[in-house]
């Protein structure tokens, strides 16, 4: 992992580790343009999710029966023994 190099007027550079040398402009820039493209699929997922669940509200919503302004309307379970210390 350490490399000697020599520099123009003779002197010796020790590089710790190679891979945090500085890096051509160009890696750089393919480095930043797949972490935004990257970035912009996480957003456009999120914002897909978040439309999805506002339309499957709005369609639920507007499917509703009469029975459904009641409380616990057409659930299943204990409905006769709820509350009578059984």
């Amino acid at each position: 992992m350490l490399a000697l190099r020599r520099t123009a007027n003779g002197e010796g550079i020790v590089s710790v580790l190679r891979g945090f040398r500085s890096k051509s402009c160009n890696e750089s820039r393919i480095a930043l343009r797949a972490l935004g493209w990257a970035s912009v699929a996480v957003g456009v997922a999120a914002l897909g999710l978040y439309v999805g669940r506002e339309l499957r509200q709005r369609y639920k919503f507007n499917r509703r029966t009469p029975s459904d302004f009641y409380s616990h309307a057409g659930d299943e379970g204990q409905t006769t023994e709820f509350g009578m210390g059984i």
